[in-house]
């Protein structure tokens, strides 16, 4: 079989629209007006002539009040039963003072806040309404982290798919979501968000997740708008620590952090977010560069950009606006279209326009982007469009989302090691399996942070369950907790992370050590030990960073412990981030990543640890050895004194770029994944060993599963340019495959590659490829791969 895959560098085609076949044929041959590119009758850029006659009429007769309201995002409130609004709310809607709201699902519930904004005001303008549905609505998939994990573009834009499905179902119309921060600092909590450390594959996952959101039309009821988040290089905060400032080269920038971006634009997404870093100097909101010269003038957004919760208020702050009516003031200047609950411009924009400090003119451009979205997405023709409770039960949490849950959260595990075939547990030869840990059976941190409409109390199957579920009752489980896997954060000076002898959880020692004592009973009476152990979900996602990569709490004297009885020893690590996992690769027998595996993620974890399932994930980020190593990413430049590479535990010389007391070398690499079956690559050929400027060159591999399981591999590409008009990195991803293969099957795999895909801003900024030798690689990771070269010619 021969399977080919054409690699084009974010060169992604539009798909997304809003309006009616019928005026959709009047565009057959629309072209985009600032790329020049050929857009889909249903992409929502096409020109609209009767959405442009009605957005002018309703402008010429909206008060400036009227207006400025469009521009307020505020968010609705959260109970004990449900989202809810209070009076003084529900009075602003009325007022004409609220364009969208979050926080605020529910399909009776939405229906109440459009009627209010629709028949109780003036003009009848519908609202936006919208949450944070970022990976998953109330079915949770795995974290997103964990989703790219899986490398699997199909899966992914099915989970994003039915999140939309569930959402809209719920009164949902916009998503803020994909996070599309390349992050390189695991100590940073909004990794669990992220999709790692790379250009390429965040790029891949992001447009995956904007088709899956947006679907082919976003008129259409089962449709959400997309954001695109956040721009722009909020995951580059210094020392990992979240709002924390960023400082980016220009040529990084380009090169790497705005790529995802561009991607995203170009398939499609609807809208973007402003990050709340500041970026060399200059916070994102207010940065006219990005949102104006680059994401405007550059890129042709034609859609709407919102700032993230009061980053607007937040300018002061950041010392960069006297006051928040200076910050309003240069926000909005700068291309910052709608506020999001810092009712800044509510309060500002008004006296700034009698000032002649805003114009009325961008005033009107920013309104009239906010009106053509509530336009495209059909709340003119039909403002109710999602708020039909019947189809919540339609398409909420059925068997179908669940099985598409549990298939996601299967994909997205990454076997880390597996020594002498510890995993799979083969259930016929052994009577008892003891389950440990605090994750063993926890619902609430299964789904993860950022969980959008999820139950956390009763919803989750737990990994006790999941096995419970597949093996007879001839296998015992027997099950403790043995250890905290959080600490106690003391405001007064987080005395239990710095060794004081306080309680943890709410624990004392003499509790924590009957843990361990419960957990060392049952090992000594079972045959294998399933460890599951990680961090507590709050400790990613927003506001959650980490100075410390280890397992917190007492888990690793858990582990300690249980190595001590010479038991099988497997550990799944649920997390959303890479761990310090230094002492279990060399103490236990098979580590298992299953980050916040979601909803069904017991059920999944129970199928891979059984053999059900045969793991494929791949690490879309560097685990590290250590934090000391933190930064720590396949794609780093070299220096003018390497080590060598190819002996690691080989001493380098002692004048050398490396540590005195660790390896250069990751833990984990990039792209690393083990399977339960073998893959082997041949030689891989070239078509040529010379790129003109307007040809193509075809890398061919072979692969078999020379295994006695069928599996799936990922077969990644990279390339390195040997000399450039600046320094290049030492490798890049540029395509990847994930297939799958029968006992004993080989398929020819072959990539094809262009002088576009060598392209890269170049030292004086330009955009193009530079002449010369390169490598190209080929393999199961990114630090095992075989090298062929060729030469780029003019």
């Amino acid at each position: 079989m021969n399977l080919c895959i054409k690699i084009s560098s974010f060169a992604l085609v539009f798909l997304f629209s809003q309006f009616s076949q019928a005026e959709a044929t009047m565009f057959r041959d629309v072209v985009h007006p600032h790329t020049n590119q050929k857009l889909s009758k249903n992409d929502w850029r096409n020109e609209s002539r009767a959405m442009d006659t009605f957005i002018d009429d309703l402008l010429s007769k909206m008060t400036l009040d009227e207006k400025i309201g469009q521009l307020d995002l505020q968010s609705g409130y959260r109970g004990v039963t449900g989202p809810f609004v209070n009076a003084a709310y529900e009075q602003q809607i009325r007022n004409g003072s609220v364009g969208a709201i979050f926080n605020a699902y529910g399909a009776q519930f939405g229906k109440r806040l459009q009627t209010i904004a629709v028949e109780q005001t003036r003009l009848g303008i519908p609202i936006i309404i919208g949450h944070d549905v970022i990976h998953g609505h109330k079915t949770i998939f795995p974290q997103s982290i964990g989703e790219a994990a899986s490398w699997d573009l199909d899966a992914i834009k099915h989970s994003a798919r039915i999140a939309a499905k569930e959402a809209s179902a719920d009164g949902i119309m916009w998503t803020f979501a994909p996070m599309a921060d390349m992050v390189r600092d695991p100590r940073w909590g909004r990794v669990s968000e992220s999709a790692g450390e790379d250009p390429f594959l965040t790029s891949a996952v992001s447009v995956a997740r904007v088709k899956g959101f947006q679907g082919e039309n976003i008129s259409l009821n089962d449709t959400i708008m997309a954001t695109a988040k956040h721009f722009v290089g909020y995951g580059a905060s210094q020392g990992g620590r979240d709002y924390n400032t960023t400082d980016i080269s220009e040529n990084r920038l380009w090169n790497l952090y705005l790529p995802p971006f561009k991607a995203m634009l170009d398939a499609g997404v609807t809208t973007f977010m402003t990050g709340f870093n500041d970026l060399n100097g200059i916070p994102v909101t207010a940065n006219q560069y990005l949102l104006e010269t680059v994401l405007r003038d550059k890129w042709g957004f034609k859609g709407f950009v919102v700032t993230d919760y009061t980053a607007v208020n937040e300018l002061v702050a950041h010392g960069y606006a006297r006051d928040e009516k200076h910050g309003a003031q240069i926000a909005f200047n700068s291309g910052a279209d709608m506020d999001m609950v810092g009712q800044t411009y509510l309060k500002y924009l008004k006296p700034l326009i009698a000032e002649n400090k805003v114009t009325e003119a961008r005033l009107n451009e920013a309104v009239r982007r906010v009106l053509e979205m509530k336009w495209r997405l059909g709340l003119f023709e039909d403002p109710y469009r999602y708020h039909d409770e019947s189809r919540a039960a339609q398409r909420i949490l059925t068997k179908e989302n669940l099985e598409a849950a549990t298939d996601m959260a299967r994909r997205s595990m990454v076997l880390l090691k597996n020594q002498n075939q510890a995993l799979p547990i083969d259930s016929n030869k052994v009577d008892s399996i003891a389950l440990i840990g605090p994750l063993a059976d926890n619902r609430f941190d299964m789904i993860g942070n950022w969980a959008g409409a999820g139950n956390r109390d009763s919803q989750p199957v737990t990994v006790r369950e999941g096995l419970s579920n597949l093996l007879d009752d001839k296998v015992k489980i027997r099950y403790a907790k043995g250890a905290t896997h959080s600490y106690l954060l003391s405001h007064t000076g987080m005395s239990s992370l710095m060794g004081i002898d306080v309680p943890v959880s709410g624990q004392t020692k003499q509790d924590l050590q009957s843990d361990i004592d419960e957990a060392l009973k049952i090992a000594k009476a079972s045959d294998v030990v399933v460890m599951v152990l990680g961090e507590d979900q709050r400790m990613s996602g927003e506001a959650s960073s980490r100075t410390e990569l280890t397992l917190p709490g007492n888990q690793q004297a858990l582990m300690e412990a249980l190595r001590s009885l010479n038991k099988p020893l497997i550990l799944v690590v649920m997390s959303g981030r890479p761990n310090d996992l230094r002492w279990a690769d060399s103490n236990v027998d098979a580590i298992l990543h299953a980050w916040y595996p979601g909803t069904m993620g017991g059920q999944a974890v129970a199928d891979v640890l059984l053999g059900k399932y045969n793991p494929a994930g791949k690490l879309p980020m560097t685990f590290p050895r250590t934090v000391g190593q933190v930064p720590l990413f396949y794609n780093h430049k070299n220096t003018g004194r390497p080590i060598a590479s190819s002996n690691p535990a080989h001493t380098p010389a002692e004048y050398t770029s490396r540590y005195d007391d660790s390896l250069n070398t990751p833990l984990y690499a990039f792209g690393h994944g083990l399977s339960y079956t073998q893959f082997k690559y041949d030689a891989p050929t070239l078509s040529s060993t010379r790129l003109d400027q307007n040809g193509e060159l075809t890398l061919t591999v072979k692969v078999t599963n020379i295994g006695d399981r069928a599996g799936e591999e990922v077969i990644q590409l990279y390339t390195h340019q040997k000399v450039g008009s600046i320094t290049r990195p030492v490798k890049e991803l540029k395509g990847f495959q994930k297939l799958a293969f029968e006992v004993g099957e080989t398929k020819t795999v072959a990539f094809t590659l262009t002088p576009d895909d060598l392209a890269f801003y170049r030292a004086d900024m330009s955009w193009g490829t530079e002449p010369g030798e390169f490598e190209v690689m080929v393999g199961g990771a990114s630090n095992k791969v075989q090298t062929l070269t060729f030469t780029l010619v003019d």
